[in-house]
């Protein structure tokens, strides 16, 4: 969980606190924080009052979008940070064609996985 920078907030067009992940999710937010802190979601302070959010890229309907914690533990283990992540995940790809999350909520998630690993050669 860190801070965000101007940057990457432009990129994210859209943002969920935890009790409102929680409630799409149908767990606790207790839950909710327990994914992020073993890496199935980044969350990072934003807003006035620094309150923890996640992009809302990365919850379709009631679940996590099929494929992100996969993607997360691949670029955390090439070395990402969280910040270098969420850059990544909402720039625009135009071999992909659109964005890495774009293509992950479009069910495409093998390409953009086989691209994440390619990142670490």
């Amino acid at each position: 969980m860190t801070e965000i920078d101007a940057k990457i907030d432009a990129l994210v067009p859209d943002w969920l606190y935890l009790p409102d992940i929680a409630e799409m999710l149908d767990i606790e937010v207790t839950r909710v924080r327990q994914l992020v802190k073993e890496g199935q979601l980044i969350a990072v302070r934003r807003g006035e009052n620094r309150a923890l959010q996640v992009p809302a890229a990365f919850i379709a309907g009631d679940k996590l979008v099929k494929g992100l914690p996969g993607l997360l533990t691949v670029l955390r283990d090439d070395g990402f940070s969280d910040e270098e992540m969420l850059e990544w995940l909402f720039t625009a790809d135009p071999t992909l064609p659109g964005t890495p999350v774009q293509a992950l909520s479009e069910n495409r998630g093998t390409e953009v996985k086989r691209r994440a690993q390619a990142l670490a050669l």
